[in-house]
């Protein structure tokens, strides 16, 4: 497969994952229910990392479960972890290979915490090192950039999440996640006309907030792995604490802003740098005022759910970066420096 065509092979992909994986998540939430913890202690790297995000925003705030990010450098290089005795202890990874992933799953474990492994390989040395495992079973992804793993994980979270609370409404929104990435998948030309007129671009802001927070360092990540632009990533209030002084005009800023409560947010400062800057704008969002805004809108599904909306604004900020690196004359397929299993320890 290329990664067009794994891109386009996502709803396909979560559809199976609801599928095959909804009973498993509503058994992990039971279990996990009836395990003494306060809090979730999350080991991730790279995409999986902006995954984590997701779930910070996620489980915090359906779940009420205050998320930590682990440095596993504090487990591998120092040797000194921290106490995880209340926590829930959760490895991210597509191949579940990365040692410093593992070793901070099998501390947890050491310890006495429940352990979770979401990864798709289920025979991994993660998935090994955890009491629990949620297999994405996105098929073999070939590209190196990862797309449908990363959504996959996406989507995993969020049943995580629901079988936690058992919730039927959110349950009926989550089956409506691979229609929607349906739609979103119908930006596709769009975003090629556009990536064509930003192929000159060597920076640029990533701006996000709330729950597309992840999709905010995803979409950067993603400019990185394929077209080598140098993007920074940002929430709206941070961004206000210093690195807007970097703007000038035509300045190019991207920005993923749906309808919720972080649009509410995002909206006047995406005017005050559009009024005060003249940046060039490119906005993800389902909000008419926002899209009035840039220079480039893309338009998603206007009923979208904001607690599942990274699953969904994910498609075209890898839609762009597919068709910005090919604008620019670069192989998609083999980025260079990268590979597709890294191990860091």
């Amino acid at each position: 497969m290329t990664l067009k065509s794994e891109i386009l092979d996502q709803p396909a992909v979560l559809s199976r994952l609801l599928r095959g994986g909804m009973g498993e998540a509503r058994r992990i939430g039971g279990e996990l229910g009836r395990r003494d913890f306060d809090f979730v202690f999350l080991a991730a790297r790279g995409s999986s990392d902006n995954a984590g995000l997701y779930a910070k925003y996620l489980w915090g705030l359906h779940n009420r479960l205050p998320v930590a990010l682990a440095a596993p450098s504090m487990f591998s290089l120092y040797q000194s972890p921290p106490v995880l005795e209340r926590a829930l202890v959760v490895g991210i990874s597509q191949s579940g290979q990365s040692p410093d992933i593992v070793g901070v799953v099998q501390e947890g474990r050491r310890q006495g915490a429940p352990t979770l492994a979401v990864t798709d390989d289920p025979g991994s040395p993660l998935a090994e090192a955890a009491d629990f495992v949620l297999f994405t079973d996105t098929g073999t992804e070939k590209s190196i950039a990862a797309t449908k793993t990363y959504t996959a994980q996406l989507l995993a979270i969020a049943m995580i999440s629901v079988g936690l609370q058992e919730s039927t409404d959110r349950l009926e929104e989550l089956h409506r996640v691979p229609e929607l990435v349906t739609q979103a998948l119908g930006t596709d030309g769009l975003l090629e006309q556009a990536a064509a007129r930003y192929r000159d671009m060597q920076h640029c802001v990533v701006l996000g907030r709330g729950y597309d927070y992840a999709t905010a360092h995803e979409w950067s990540l993603k400019l990185k792995e394929l077209t080598y632009v140098l993007a920074a990533p940002y929430s709206s209030a941070d961004f206000l604490h210093g690195p807007v002084a970097i703007l000038e005009s035509g300045f190019p800023v991207l920005a993923v802003a749906p309808l919720g409560q972080a649009h509410q947010d995002l909206l006047p400062l995406l005017k005050e740098l559009v009024d005060r800057w003249a940046v060039r704008l490119l906005v993800v969002s389902n909000a008419d005022q926002a899209l009035a805004l840039a220079e480039e809108p893309v338009r998603i599904p206007p009923d979208l759910p904001q607690w599942i909306s990274p699953i969904v604004t994910a498609v075209p900020a890898q839609l762009f970066s597919y068709h910005l690196a090919r604008a620019k004359g670069l192989d998609v397929e083999h980025p260079r420096g990268l590979q597709k299993v890294t191990r860091t320890w």
